[in-house]
């Protein structure tokens, strides 16, 4: 049997015992009651003969005793006439009167019952071998009689039992029904949810990395399983989107690797193609050299990001005064931003010491600071800034330049993505700055925002904690 149909299988049986569990239960519990509301009946309406003697002999103090039902009696005991035993006898066992039905037998009263009747308790008993029929019989004292008497009263169990033997069979009628009909509803649901996960399993086998943008089929239903199939689409859309951003990643790469190794290779076919001076040779080796750089670079820099992926990059987490590195990364900057006739203005900063690796927060801003110097306007200015918000710290920088699109502010965070205003102008560089740099931040707990400011620029703000973190991956 496959494993599938084993689990249905234990699933119905597993319900099925719990509903049988709880109808036996509660039909066991309903005959109890009716049980002991019967026999209750039956003690009451013997207890009120019983009680109707007691009145009437009471009421005839004077006169011999006998019975209000007194009829010409037969030698046989027998039910036919009335339906009630009457005796009435003495503190010792003597029988005094006793009704025409009883014939020439006589109601059982033993010692213990005697003795009980002595002390004026009123005793309920069953008889199981008096007559052809169980009876049930109450014995009542009375002593306000001139000498203590008392009546015993008894009724045939015949038809108390007749109503719990129909209530019996009725229950369980009652409850085979209800368990098959609850065992089909049970199956019929079973089938609907298994047909349901039947075909989950089945288009989860389908959808590969040819078919990503396919989703789960939905059941309808805000159960589990409902929750299931959201929760694994919803994967299946973190899945889809790195897959996207990794093909992305290999068109671009593949892209600005070739851009170089093109202009290596024409540089060398044709300084190849005739004898030429030592001046232009050395033209032609510097261009190389340049684009052998720009190379080195690209692929550093993956190899970064690759060992950020993969969390292999680590670097030793110090107490590091963030004034000191600012200080540091603007000095070695300020000749790029002089040739561009960019002021670099560093907002008056609190010693403030953080719990960070030296090497990512430099290249972080470092990277912050040259795309603030590229994209601004001869004249303009970047702006330092740090604050301190609670546990983290905010080191932002501003820019005079263009501004941002806002459907790009948030792709220019992907690798080797470059905004409009860099790929229609001449300004150099891959795409993979911001990527490294958002990625290190991450590394350390914190994050990298951007946004335009009124009247024209745009503020990248460095976001970490302060407070001593546990240790992460990070460059």
């Amino acid at each position: 049997m496959p494993t599938m149909l084993k689990f249905r299988t234990r699933l119905i049986l597993s319900h099925l015992t719990v509903i049988v569990v709880i109808l036996t239960c509660s039909g066991f519990a309903a005959y109890w009651m009716l049980s002991r509301a019967v026999h209750h009946q039956l003690d009451a309406a013997l207890l009120a003969v019983a009680e109707t003697e007691a009145a009437m002999l009471k009421s005839n103090q004077q006169q011999p005793i006998k019975l209000n039902e007194t009829m010409a009696g037969t030698d046989q005991l027998s039910f036919a006439r009335i339906d009630r035993l009457v005796q009435v006898i003495n503190s010792h066992g003597e029988v005094l009167a006793r009704s025409a039905n009883l014939g020439s037998s006589q109601l059982p009263a033993s010692s213990a019952i005697l003795a009980r009747l002595a002390a004026g308790e009123t005793v309920f008993e069953t008889l199981s071998t008096f007559g052809d029929e169980p009876v049930r019989m109450v014995s009542m004292p009375i002593n306000q009689l001139d000498a203590p008497i008392i009546i015993q009263v008894a009724g045939s169990l015949d038809d108390v039992r007749n109503v719990l033997n129909a209530a019996s069979l009725l229950f369980v009628v009652m409850t085979l029904v209800l368990l098959a009909s609850v065992g089909g509803v049970g199956a019929s649901l079973t089938r609907k949810v298994f047909q349901a996960i039947d075909n989950i399993v089945h288009q989860a086998h389908r959808i590969n990395e040819a078919n990503l943008s396919e989703r789960l089929p939905h059941p309808g239903t805000r159960d589990e399983i409902g929750k299931l199939v959201d929760t694994l689409n919803e994967m299946l859309d973190r899945i889809e989107r790195s897959f996207e951003v990794q093909r992305r990643f290999t068109a671009d790469a593949s892209h600005e690797l070739r851009s170089p190794l093109s202009r290596l290779r024409t540089e060398l076919e044709i300084s190849l193609r005739r004898p030429r001076d030592t001046t232009e040779y050395q033209e032609t080796l510097q261009s190389c050299l340049d684009e052998v750089a720009r190379l080195t670079t690209i692929v550093e820099e993956l190899l970064v990001l690759a060992r950020l992926d993969a969390g292999l990059e680590r670097s030793s987490v110090e107490a590091v005064p963030l004034n000191s590195i600012i200080q540091t990364v603007v000095e070695r900057i300020q000749p790029m931003a002089d040739k561009r006739d960019i002021l670099i203005i560093v907002e008056s900063l609190k010693p403030i010491i953080a719990k960070i690796a030296r090497g990512s927060l430099d290249l972080i801003l470092t990277n912050l600071l040259d795309n603030a110097i590229k994209f601004s306007p001869p004249g303009g200015r970047v702006t330092i800034r740090l604050d301190v918000e609670e546990t983290e710290a905010a080191l932002s920088v501003s820019d005079t330049g263009p501004g941002i699109k806002l459907d790009e502010q948030q792709q220019l965070f992907e690798r080797f993505y470059r905004g409009s205003i860099a790929r229609t102008t001449d300004v150099a560089g891959v795409g993979l700055g911001l990527a490294l740099s958002q990625a290190i931040a991450r590394s350390h707990g914190g994050h990298i925002d951007v946004s335009n400011i009124d009247g024209g620029g745009a503020i990248f703000i460095f976001k970490f904690p302060l407070a001593p973190f546990r240790e992460q991956h990070c460059i």
